[in-house]
């Protein structure tokens, strides 16, 4: 059986990518990212992070800037210092006080094959 290690990455600030990332582990952003951003795992937005453009993760921690889509297949947490405008598809919400959201929510439990069935 093989064990799963993720794979981290970091986008640091000061540094601005135009174009799409995707990524079968975690990944960091504290620069700027202007294009999608897909994980297999883990998206954090750090507080100086701003991304705009759409992301599909499995969580989705923000503290920086995000203006988009953003469809999380788990929880998305959104810090006090976040300050996002986005369509927001996820199956949990937190959002800290401080935070600001501008945008809609969808959320909803993950479809089971016996519940397509039905």
């Amino acid at each position: 059986m093989a064990m799963e290690s993720p794979i981290r990455n970091l986008i640091g600030k000061g540094t601005v990518i135009k174009g799409d990332i995707e990524s079968s582990g975690d990944i960091r952003v504290d620069g700027h990212l202007i294009g999608s951003l897909k994980s297999n795992g883990k998206i954090v937005v750090g507080q100086t992070g701003i991304i705009d453009g759409d992301l599909t993760c499995k969580q989705a921690e923000i503290s920086g800037m995000v203006k988009g889509v953003l469809k999380c297949e788990e929880l998305t947490s959104l810090k006090a210092t976040s300050k996002v405008e986005i369509d927001m598809m996820t199956k949990q919400l937190f959002i800290e006080v401080g935070a600001v959201f501008t945008g809609k929510c969808q959320m909803s439990q993950p479809t089971t094959v016996q519940q397509q069935n039905k």
